[in-house]
């Protein structure tokens, strides 16, 4: 499995859904009901990991093959997955945390 590949191709479709919650904004007049767009960016997030992996033939659970068999810690691609991907993800929800804030 090429993770950076997979990096590159989750950061672009979360950030076209990062643009979708930014859209919903506008029609969206509650505060908290607009802080509660995180959570379904959060939601996104795990979904297109979940459907990247798929897309690629990649069983989560399964415990991924380090090259180095002297440095395995038995970590699951999902995990893996989470920590290389998760500086995008934090990336982006400060970014929409901007706009929810700023359009208020």
């Amino acid at each position: 499995m090429d993770i950076e590949s997979f990096r590159a191709e989750l950061e672009t479709r979360l950030t076209i859904e990062k643009e979708y919650i930014i859209q919903e904004l506008s029609s969206i007049h509650d505060y908290q009901e607009k802080l509660e767009l995180l959570g379904k960016f959060n939601e996104k997030y795990k979904e297109l990991i979940k459907r990247l992996a798929n897309e690629l033939g990649i069983d989560l659970n399964e415990y991924f093959q380090a090259e180095d068999p002297s440095n395995c810690e038995n970590l699951s691609y999902n995990q893996i997955i989470l920590g290389k991907t998760m500086a995008v993800y934090d990336k982006l929800a400060d970014e929409l945390y901007e706009e929810i804030t700023t359009i208020n």
